[in-house]
């Protein structure tokens, strides 16, 4: 993680993090752990919990604990009593700065008055975390800034789109041990993470049809060479459904009986309500292991559908989560914008807030000199011509 390694040697010597308490709540697996020990090396206490009871790999965070002596408070298949305990432990330290996925930890802090005090700000990585930011800033209940790290371009554009695309696949992949190529493959949401799966999808042979509620991302999946349709008529001829929408019912009960026979379902947006797993079970005579990571639904129609991982991440619950090479630029952001509220939290208000463009500019000329790559700069003449309105036709 060459771009990391640059950015942790930015905050070392600036030292905006020295002696700050950074809690977390992150998918506990390698490169998160990454994140852990730069943030540390630059100064900063720091204690973890997963945000998804599925996502951890335990031989990371029995690493972490043991071997670096980092509070760390994760396992993976975590109750949800054991869930929310283990988030309230990394609460307890009362951070100054949080860095969130999901923002259940947001939430939890905002239930305890007591901790907004120190806290400088809130660091929030995906989508579904910042839309619940904005409900609550609108609500009035957002008391701390909150960076929206998502939205900055060499995240969204990279982790999105090229990590959630090729990590999905490879979550099905090894769960089902079946072919891609040849497959009726269906993309519910056509974000960053919508585009990037059945970009991949369509790489591994497949024939893509994409739902939505959008018009213009649905015009757009249609001028990429997708097929778009309302989801029950989608339903019916596709072998394997991906919800990437951050929203709950996206196969809803009523949807249950359209599957086909054999037809595997798996989530990729945050949480597991996309997939109506009430709905599955209510339509069902039988329900069993199929393998590692694969439930068999015997419906009552004398269909049997699959889904992957109970419906939860299944990039990380069936699979190793992004490529390195892509959560390197993400954890940059995240550690430069860990930075940036260690020197600057309590100068912003309460709301969601743009990353600062230099730090994203920042973590593109790190990533360019982490992989080797020059680009050109404007000519002197260029960059007047651009800032000048005097020149025509």
């Amino acid at each position: 993680m060459g771009i990391l390694r640059q950015a942790t040697r930015v905050l070392k010597k600036k030292g905006s993090l020295k002696g700050r308490r950074v809690g977390m709540a992150l998918h506990v697996e390698a490169k998160t752990a990454a994140l852990v020990l730069a943030l540390e090396e630059a100064g900063a206490e720091v204690a973890i919990a997963s945000c998804n009871p599925l996502s951890t790999d335990d031989d990371v965070a029995t690493a972490l604990r043991d071997e670096y002596g980092i509070k760390t408070y994760a396992r993976r298949g975590e109750s949800q009593k054991e869930y929310y305990h283990n988030l309230e432990q990394v609460a307890h330290m009362a951070p100054e700065i949080a860095i969130d996925d999901g923002a259940d930890l947001t939430t939890l802090i905002h239930e305890k008055p007591q901790l907004l005090k120190p806290l400088r700000g809130i660091c929030e990585e995906t989508t579904t975390g910042v839309v619940r930011a904005r409900a609550m800033h609108k609500a009035g209940l957002l008391k701390a800034p909150i960076l929206d790290v998502n939205g900055a371009n060499m995240k969204h554009l990279f982790d999105n789109r090229y990590g959630t695309g090729q990590s999905t696949i490879d979550g099905l992949m090894r769960a089902t041990n079946l072919s891609i190529a040849g497959k009726n493959f269906l993309v519910a949401g056509y974000g960053w993470c919508g585009r990037g799966i059945a970009s991949r999808a369509r790489g591994m042979g497949a024939e893509v049809v994409v739902t939505e509620i959008d018009p213009v991302r649905a015009i757009e999946a249609r001028f990429e060479g997708y097929r778009v349709m309302p989801i029950k008529e989608a339903l019916p001829e596709a072998d394997f459904i991906v919800t990437a929408t951050g929203n709950t019912d996206v196969v809803a009960a009523e949807h249950v009986p359209l599957l086909k026979d054999g037809a595997i379902l798996a989530n990729s947006g945050h949480f597991d309500v996309e997939i109506s797993k009430p709905g599955l079970r209510r339509h069902s005579t039988k329900v069993n292991a199929k393998r590692v990571n694969l439930t068999e639904y015997h419906l009552k129609n004398g269909k049997r559908v699959l889904l992957v991982a109970e419906g939860r991440l299944v990039n990380l619950a069936a699979g190793d989560g992004h490529p390195v090479e892509v959560m390197d630029a993400s954890f940059s952001v995240q550690a430069l914008c860990a930075g940036y509220l260690g020197e600057e939290g309590f100068g912003l208000g309460p709301g969601v807030h743009a990353v600062p463009k230099e730090i994203d500019d920042q973590v593109a000329s790190l990533a360019l000199k982490a992989y080797g790559i020059r680009i050109d700069a404007l000519t002197s003449r260029q960059a007047k011509y651009i800032h000048s309105f005097e020149e025509g036709t």
